[in-house]
């Protein structure tokens, strides 16, 4: 499947947020990296100050050479944000997300609403899937 992604810029909550699909090459990773790089710079909020939500339940299985890609571009100090959270559609999709996130506090949860109850920290939710952290 061909990769896809999109993404949006709550300004009034300081929100980024994707939704990401396919299987993605370098040259679908160098134009989401860009896309990124404008979302953020849209931004009000101070750095590293922002959310992002990251719908990745269309996501193909990658290929190792870009699980190591993307483990790159969430290793990139200069646009990490305040909280990560990824949804995701599969354990393997998520056992990949841990293994690129793994320098990262992440959260993975079912739901785009559950993740956006833990970003701004609504506690009514039920629990994260365990945290990468936990994972190696």
């Amino acid at each position: 499947m061909a990769p896809y992604f999109d993404i949006d810029v709550d300004i009034a909550r300081d929100l980024v947020m994707i939704r990401m699909g396919g299987f993605f090459g370098p040259e679908a990773i160098a134009a989401f990296t860009k896309a990124r790089n404008e979302a953020h710079a849209r931004l009000k909020c101070g750095p590293h100050q922002h959310l992002t939500l990251n719908d990745v339940s269309g996501m193909s299985i990658q290929s190792q050479e870009m699980v190591v890609a993307f483990q790159r571009l969430l290793d990139d100090p200069t646009h990490r944000s305040r909280k990560l959270a990824f949804v995701h559609a599969s354990t393997l999709a998520r056992l990949q997300l841990q293994r690129a996130a793994a320098s990262r506090d992440v959260a993975y949860f079912r739901t785009a609403k559950e993740a956006e109850a833990w970003l701004f920290g609504d506690e009514i939710v039920t629990a994260p899937t365990p945290r990468s952290a936990v994972a190696g």
